[in-house]
């Protein structure tokens, strides 16, 4: 597409919908600018030295856990699938149980900067090292697509062509995150939050009022077809092929809690991302009620977005005359624009771009100076060098997010595909902290060769399951990888690393 049509596509938005957007977006940058300032040291721009009251870090937390991925990918579901996506946070629930009580403990006692430097403490020098460069390879890959993601829905609620979008996405993420580090991070997503849970109520309450007979309607004929079945019990065990279906069937229950556990575990407590929103809080009990709290507010979250999807479907059932957008992963955004009045339309946008401005620039950073540049680049700079090659780190990490998210551009089932990125990492990273959490046993290359063989098996068994040679579910690859880097690391430990130390009591 050429430069002079990028902004020349059709859109219902009037001006009602960009003074909506406007005053949304004024009071996050204002938020943004007020809590940002006067950055004099990197304690202050990567953990706003513990001043984050614990439930702003806990607003933050589920903004950044639900992101626009959410917002445009679970109404998605819900219209083209069924409630099944619900069974994951019954794992991910109790996932965050354990996060508070075995993780969070760990980093507050080393006065992490980074959770990485808990590794380093725990292994060695090596072991932190490997699990940053994973670090940033998941985050990036999967921050990726949820740019993408958001900026494809952006542009068909604006006309604009995904280009110009993407392109102003990367400035405006790098110039206020640039300025105000974590604490503007923070507090922005508390004005996110408030935008995607009003856009999503909002939507429904406009649905119920423009169904034909309300919600016992919607419930009839949802329920008809199929669109509220919330667990999938799989196939029984004298079924032919069970094996098979067991293994290839991510929304069978047992294997959704299992992932819901395993892939919460490792996305929030192995992530820097999540986890660096717990850290800006004063103590350790704060980020534990941060931790626990966040079940409510991501539960409600969820409910209202697969509430959104069955009532879209049951809507368009009833007005079969309304066409339907060639993708389906594009349903709400198109309803928005093509259906929705003035005022309302404008709510949607400013959720889904709010939560698309949010994105891991911060947490990328503090893993680049803290755990890779500080100890092997230059460990004698001041904190005037650490602060600038912070603030330019954020514009690069800022530059290669655009690049691959218009490189992801035409992907379809965008939420799954963040998913099966991280499920070929995530288990490495959350295997040897498990290792370091659980155990005494010494480990730093032993960890290295485990982290990365499994990684490479998960990937392999992904590509396998891609093209329908080896049937297996991508929710099986974080379990996978997460044992079996466990498993291999406590094996090798004594092995490659005879001459590290035990870990201390």
């Amino acid at each position: 597409m050429e430069p002079q049509t990028w902004f020349s596509n059709p859109t219902m938005l009037n001006v009602w919908d960009y003074a909506v957007l406007f005053v949304f977006l004024a009071a996050m940058f204002g938020l943004g600018y007020w809590h940002g300032r006067k950055e004099e040291s990197t304690a202050d721009f990567f953990l706003g030295r513990g001043s984050i009251p614990w439930w702003a870090a806990c607003m933050s937390f589920v903004a950044t856990e639900i992101s626009a991925m959410t917002i445009i990918g679970v109404p998605a579901i819900g219209f083209r699938e069924n409630w099944n996506y619900a069974q994951f946070f019954i794992g991910s629930a109790a996932s965050r149980v354990v996060i508070a009580f075995l993780f969070i403990p760990a980093f507050y006692s080393f006065n992490c900067t980074t959770i990485y430097e808990f590794l380093k403490h725990r292994f060695g020098s090596q072991t932190q090292y490997a699990a940053t460069t994973f670090f940033f390879v998941t985050r990036v890959l999967a921050s990726s697509v949820r740019l993408m993601a958001a900026c494809v829905a952006v542009a068909v609620l604006i006309g604009w062509d995904k280009v110009p979008v993407i392109a102003l996405f990367v400035v405006v993420g790098a110039l206020y995150i640039g300025h105000g580090g974590i604490k503007a991070v923070v507090w922005t997503n508390v004005v996110q939050a408030v935008a995607f849970l009003a856009a999503g109520i909002a939507t429904l309450i406009y649905l119920l009022a423009n169904i034909e007979g309300g919600l016992s309607a919607v419930a009839a004929a949802a329920g008809a077809a199929g669109k509220l079945q919330v667990f999938n019990w799989g196939p029984s065990v004298s079924e032919p092929g069970f094996l098979k279906k067991f293994f290839s069937d991510p929304n069978i229950i047992w294997v959704a809690i299992l992932n819901g556990f395993f892939g919460s575990m490792a996305a929030f407590g192995t992530d820097h991302e999540m986890m660096q929103r717990l850290l800006t809080v004063e103590t350790r009990k704060a980020s534990q009620r941060t931790m626990l709290l966040s079940m409510v507010g991501s539960f409600v979250v969820l409910m209202v977005f697969l509430s959104v999807g069955t009532t879209l479907f049951v809507f368009y059932q009833q007005h079969p005359a309304l066409p339907l957008p060639a993708a389906l992963d594009k349903i709400y955004p198109h309803f928005t624009t093509s259906v929705m009045p003035a005022f309302m339309r404008g709510l949607v946008l400013s959720a889904v771009i709010l939560a698309s401005i949010d994105s891991p620039l911060s947490s990328l950073t503090a893993a680049f100076v803290t755990d890779i540049y500080k100890p092997l680049i230059k460990s004698d700079g001041d904190e005037a060098h650490y602060l600038r090659l912070s603030r330019i780190s954020i514009c690069c990490f800022a530059v290669l997010l655009g690049v691959l998210a218009y490189l992801f551009s035409h992907v379809d089932k965008m939420l799954w595909v963040a998913f099966k990125i991280g499920g070929v990492t995530y288990g490495s990273l959350l295997g040897v902290f498990l290792l370091g959490l659980l155990t005494k046993r010494p480990a730093n290359r032993a960890n290295i060769v485990a982290m990365t063989a499994m990684a490479v098996i998960n990937g392999t068994l992904l590509y396998l399951s891609e093209i329908k040679v080896f049937p297996l579910g991508w929710s099986w690859l974080v379990i996978l990888g997460t044992l079996g880097t466990f498993g291999l690391a406590w094996v090798l430990g004594p092995l490659l690393d005879r001459d590290a130390k035990p870990a201390a009591d």
